[in-house]
């Protein structure tokens, strides 16, 4: 694996956001759209491959989640995507990465 620098990790906006809506996007067998305030304004829109591991997704609003927010957006299935979860896992496990405890969302990870 290629080593960064910390000036590149820097480059990277983590942010705590609270998922509003999670919903499936049709013909698609992987993934969700998600509306998550990330504490701007206006909430974003995440799609994400992970519908596998959540077949209720009305089971995620209200989760916290790191969310990397500085990506460029791209169109996955004609939606666009405003950043991504962070998430862990293997084939078999698979856990939202998540605080401990209530936080603003919008809050910066370091």
């Amino acid at each position: 694996m290629e080593k960064i620098s910390y000036a590149d990790f820097t480059k990277l906006e983590i942010k705590i956001g609270t998922i509003l809506a999670a919903e499936i996007v049709p013909d698609a067998d992987k993934l969700l759209k998600l509306t998550v305030d990330v504490g701007e304004p206006a909430p974003r829109q995440i799609i994400s491959g992970i519908r596998t591991f959540f077949p209720q997704p009305e089971l995620l609003i209200g989760r916290q989640c790191p969310f990397l927010t500085n990506l460029e957006p791209r169109v996955i299935r004609g939606l666009e995507s405003q950043g991504m979860i962070l998430a862990v896992g293997t084939e078999d496990v698979f856990s939202l990465l998540h605080p401990d405890s209530k936080i603003p969302p919008g809050t910066m990870v370091r």
